[in-house]
């Protein structure tokens, strides 16, 4: 093997997510962007030392909004979309996807733009030629509902404001404006099945709404998406949400605060994958009702039975923190991993949902969510041992992105 442009990092511990077990004593090779091989390192080459800690993946984060800084009250939205300058709201952007770099997330899916029509796109372009640094984005433009159903709305009806999504109804019409937001370069279509936490408790205990479209029209959509190979991702918190998004077959259900045991077999059968995205649901559930009703409180506990019956369904849980719904600046993202160890989910299947179930859903291939030869030199490190302490996942002090040191300990 030739050492020429070879680095190594080396650790005490790399952790095979694929296997789920620690390597002892070994290194990272890397040649460029790639991981050439792991093992021992050749005489000659320089080694990145980083001692008792743990190496890992790069992490995948499949549910932020980078454009927004907190959606707690009605108004935290509003002053987003209708005050705040477009150009401060990128440049908070900007700051927020290099804390997502910096806390271990070398990839993002950026599910809407809440009003920033499709900058998330001139972002990633950014990111990718390394103008500003960041992780690397799968991004889906403005979200898509229906008339009347996503703030902002409620004013006088002789005043148009923007809502901060696509709006489209009937069939021809869904279909036209799933073709408009490929051809501005998102990667993903995100659809509301529902609006908000839901409207009701059922007898049962579980949360209902009406659904935002017609069957006929969220079927029109997937079908325009896959037509086009692309991949629907549906915000669905209700029994019927829910239900509409399965029937329509999209590839992820976000947040999913109602899951009945029959809808998690179907989503299982068909692979659809769940992004629970819990840490937002806590921080904003106790203000959120008293501004919009206790359904917001009630959809905690509903939430963990239906994350318990996705469990025994074996749904792929896929990682996603919402982050956006919480300030960027108040919470690291990697608190979702200790949310997900609560729920019932072990260690190492919490750190799969970051990784190769993550990069699985996003369609990286082998290039991403593992370390492994070929893959892209994505590796992050902590000192502590998130197998015993998942905590230890927002304590990552070491970040490589496609073979390049991007943070790195004190």
């Amino acid at each position: 093997m030739s050492t020429a442009n070879l680095v190594a990092v080396r650790a005490r511990r790399l952790l095979d997510v694929v296997a789920g077990r620690y390597i002892e004593g070994v290194a990272v090779l890397i040649r460029g962007e790639s991981i050439e091989s792991i093992g021992i390192v050749p005489d000659g080459v320089p080694i990145v030392d980083l001692g008792d800690r743990v190496l890992l993946p790069g992490l995948i984060d499949a549910h932020t909004h980078i454009f927004l800084q907190g959606n707690t009250r009605h108004e935290d939205f509003r002053d987003q979309i209708l005050r705040e300058h477009p150009s401060h709201r990128v440049a908070r952007a900007v700051s927020s996807l290099k804390l997502a770099l910096d806390h271990g997330f070398t990839w993002l899916r950026d599910l809407g733009t809440e009003g920033a029509g499709f900058d998330d796109v001139g972002l990633k372009l950014a990111v990718a030629e390394g103008v500003i640094p960041g992780p690397d984005l799968k991004v889906a433009g403005p979200a898509l509902t229906a008339t009347g159903t996503y703030p902002i709305i409620g004013f006088r009806p002789d005043w148009r404001f923007p809502n901060g999504v696509g709006i489209c109804d009937g069939v021809d019409d869904c279909r036209r404006a799933v073709r408009e937001q490929l051809s501005y370069g998102v990667d993903w279509i995100k659809v509301y099945t529902n609006s908000g936490a839901g409207k009701h408790l059922t007898a049962d205990g579980y949360i209902d709404s009406p659904t935002n479209w017609t069957q006929e029209e969220l079927d029109s959509i997937v079908a325009e998406a896959h037509q086009r190979g692309h991949r629907v991702a549906a915000h669905a918190t209700s029994d019927a949400g829910v239900r509409a998004a399965i029937e329509a077959g999209v590839e992820s259900i976000e947040h999913g605060y109602s899951i009945r045991p029959e809808a998690a077999a179907r989503m299982a059968a068909g692979g659809i994958a769940l992004c629970p995205t819990v840490t937002p649901a806590r921080f904003v559930a106790e203000s959120r009702a008293k501004e919009r009703g206790r359904i917001w409180r009630d959809a905690l506990d509903v939430q963990v039975r239906s994350f318990e019956n996705c469990l025994k369904a074996d749904v792929r849980v896929v990682f996603g923190t919402d982050a956006g719904g919480f300030p960027w600046t108040e919470i690291n993202q990697a608190r979702e991993f200790a949310y997900l160890g609560e729920l019932g989910m072990s260690p190492v299947d919490c750190l799969r949902a970051a990784t190769l179930v993550a990069a699985d859903l996003l369609e990286l291939g082998s290039s991403a969510g593992v370390i492994a030869p070929g893959a892209r030199a994505d590796l992050v490190a902590t000192l502590g041992d998130p197998l015993e302490d998942l905590d230890a996942l927002e304590r990552i002090d070491f970040v490589m992105k496609a073979g390049r040191i991007v943070h790195r300990p004190t």
